[in-house]
């Protein structure tokens, strides 16, 4: 504890705070001192100490003093500490809160955790040494001469100017990434015009190409995306918006709708989308907005909403009586099905299945048996027989 000198607790010009921790306790080898809980402060030139209720009482040991510094774990009813090992103590010493010590290290004890992340900085700053590029005579002329007009980073000031600094450097950061973010969707365009040629040479050539291929091609463009998705910087955010996101809706489901047999719930329509969109992605609440205009604006797509509460999206060629008289003939070659097993036999999700069935039975075609192994419809005798 030698090696300490009392301190004023203000950063002086050209040093940095690097990290703080509070309720750190000094020890002077393996005794206790009256220094007991405190805020531990590491700069880039010292190891400052300052008492949690005494501001006043405020030590620090510069960096250069330091030998090496060890980890000693916690144990029962013990703090993990950090053991810090010291050069002896000079002869031109500042006065210290202690003239002499019989140890050449001191102990700092964290009742408040936080060791492991002050342990990485110190040793950090011990390895770079950064204290060196200020030559010791600024330092004294600093500290010794307080009517040469020195200007000084003092405590909370001092922080606060480096907080700014750090803003400054992440706004910087923040703007090359979206530099770079801007040149990568100039590129996405391009790659998604290259996409469209591919796919009219695939119309083009449709003959000279296996089905293999034309499926993997299918794939790619998927991944490639839209080419300028509407968002609400070009459109707004009010019902234009959600107008022009309809149309554009219409534009792309189309294709996947008539490979599905017509028909889409509205979750498979917002993975869908927000594939094809990449990183301009929609909410779930402007994708339902824009359903609701389909019909309106007589485009080829309407949103549904069934009895039970489930939205879909379907072609408005889309033939309710047909699907249900097609679920009734299927149903009747089985016998009786479940949800489970209608969509396998017809190839789409069981919500949808199970919404076919319902609206089945609601038209009289189906009945239903609802008993522990689950809901089973079965064709209408009454019907059909009669």
């Amino acid at each position: 504890m030698d090696r300490f000198v009392w301190a004023s607790g203000l950063l002086e010009l050209g040093e940095t705070l690097v990290i703080q921790q509070r309720g750190v306790r000094v020890y002077d080898g393996e005794e206790k001192v009256r220094f007991d809980s405190g805020v531990l402060l590491l700069s880039t030139h010292r190891l400052i100490w300052r008492d949690q209720k005494n501001h006043e009482c405020c030590i620090a040991v510069p960096l250069s003093q330091i030998v090496f510094i060890e980890e000693q774990a916690a144990g029962i009813g013990k703090s993990a500490k950090i053991v810090v090992h010291l050069h002896p103590a000079s002869s031109n010493k500042e006065p210290g809160p202690f003239q002499s010590s019989k140890y050449s290290y001191i102990k700092l004890s964290f009742k408040e955790h936080g060791q492991i992340e002050f342990y990485r900085r110190l040793s950090e700053e011990i390895t770079q040494r950064r204290w060196e590029n200020m030559p010791a005579a600024q330092t004294i002329e600093v500290n010794k001469n307080p009517q040469a007009g020195r200007i000084r980073a003092v405590g909370i000031v001092g922080i606060e100017r480096k907080l700014e600094e750090k803003r400054k450097e992440t706004d910087k950061n923040i703007s090359e990434a979206f530099e770079d973010l801007s040149k990568l969707m100039q590129k996405a365009k391009e790659m998604v015009e290259l996409s469209k040629s591919i796919a009219n040479k695939i119309k083009e050539k449709q003959g000279d190409i296996t089905e293999d291929e034309t499926i993997r091609f299918k794939s790619y463009l998927l991944s490639m995306g839209i080419a300028n998705p509407v968002t609400r910087e070009t459109y707004g955010s009010g019902t234009h918006y959600h107008m022009q996101l309809a149309k554009q809706l219409a534009g792309i489901l189309q294709t996947p709708l008539e490979e599905r047999g017509g028909i889409m719930s509205l979750t498979e329509v917002y993975c869908l989308v927000n594939r094809a969109r990449g990183l301009e992605l929609l909410s779930p609440e402007d994708l339902v907005n824009a359903c609701k205009m389909l019909e309106s604006l007589k485009l080829p797509l309407r949103l549904r909403l069934f009895d039970s509460g489930v939205m879909v999206i379907e072609l408005q060629s889309h033939n309710e009586e047909e699907m249900v008289a097609s679920a009734l003939e299927t149903v009747s070659e089985k016998g009786s099905l479940t949800a489970d097993e209608f969509a396998k036999l017809v190839g789409m999700s069981v919500l949808l299945a199970k919404e076919r069935l319902l609206l089945a039975e609601k038209m009289g075609h189906l009945c239903r048996d609802d008993s522990v192994e689950g809901l089973r419809f079965y064709p209408n005798l009454f019907m059909t027989q009669s």
